[in-house]
């Protein structure tokens, strides 16, 4: 199954404390992914912060509980139940979710205090997401780069062929191609198609070389232009090659590639062309950036 999301451990999370023994959260963490089920995989899912995405949930789940005075934390990485949170089993509830919650007045002191405080991403998410401040802050991010991508190969289809050589030489300069830009730009040439066509260092030191061929096309890559490619390749006893385009391959492309033998071939299509700016910032500038940031317990260790 999926990994539950954080409001739907509210329930199973409480129940397993309902015992009133102390549990350490380590241990109710693998007991919860038993209760779900959740594969390895699942279990090893992680946040760009490199946290499991279920920690992070089971995480959260026990911040709720305990502003909510059903949980209680007597020591760092330890929790238990408390009297009114047994009181709520008794009463054998169907569900918690944020509704259930809002009976408890330190539950809502939580939420208005958060939802006061004017911050581009609120302490806690919104019940109608059911997402975690770093599981949204994850969701905002990529919508906006998808946005900009989206904005960004538009420009990149709109440029002239010395323009489009330009950025295919920066762009592979600063993935660690060719040296320098200048070195780069002694190995390719402006093809009569609009498009780059040349060879490239594959390193600085010029140990291995790479063919690369770039089209600024609308329509579809198809496999006899990925044929004449690799027939270009052995044409110049070249083993390794690039293509990019600003559009998208077909599967028949594509299955021709993956069944290469003798050489390596890379596809670069135009949804990855403008990933590729985006991380080696060509085109784009950065407007504002945010560091997530946790507590280092190491620093609160007493002697």
């Amino acid at each position: 199954m999926a990994i539950p999301n954080f409001v739907k451990l509210m329930h199973p999370l409480l129940r397993l404390m309902s015992d009133g023994e102390e549990h350490f959260r380590r241990d109710v963490v693998e007991k919860l992914a038993k209760h779900f089920n959740l594969t390895d995989d699942e279990r090893k899912e992680l946040l760009p912060s490199g946290q499991t995405v279920f920690d992070n949930r089971v995480g959260w789940t026990r911040i709720h509980l305990i502003k909510a005075g059903l949980l209680a934390a007597p020591r760092r990485g330890v929790m238990c139940i408390t009297p009114l949170g047994k009181q709520i089993l008794s009463e054998n509830p169907a569900t918690i979710d944020f509704s259930f919650l809002e009976r408890f007045p330190g539950f809502v002191e939580f939420r208005t205090s958060s939802r006061s405080k004017k911050t581009t991403v609120s302490e806690t998410p919104p019940a109608e997401t059911e997402q975690t401040p770093e599981e949204a802050l994850v969701t905002a991010y990529q919508s906006l780069r998808d946005s900009l991508a989206d904005d960004l190969l538009g420009h990149v289809r709109k440029c002239g062929p010395t323009f489009f050589e330009n950025l295919v030489i920066e762009l592979l300069v600063k993935m660690g191609y060719g040296g320098s830009r200048q070195d780069a730009s002694k190995h390719l040439g402006r093809g009569g198609d609009g498009g780059v066509d040349g060879i490239i260092n594959e390193d600085r030191l010029g140990l291995d070389v790479v063919y690369i061929q770039a089209k600024r096309w609308e329509k579809n890559i198809s496999s006899p232009e990925i044929r004449d490619f690799v027939g270009a390749l052995e044409g110049k006893r070249a083993m390794k090659g690039v293509f990019i385009t600003t559009s998208s391959y077909t599967k028949e492309a594509l299955k021709y590639v993956s069944q290469l033998s003798t050489k390596k071939v890379v596809l670069i299509d135009g949804v990855q062309l403008a990933s590729l700016m985006i991380d080696f910032d060509i085109g784009v500038s950065t407007v504002s950036s945010y560091d997530i940031k946790r507590i280092d317990s190491d620093y609160f260790e007493e002697d």
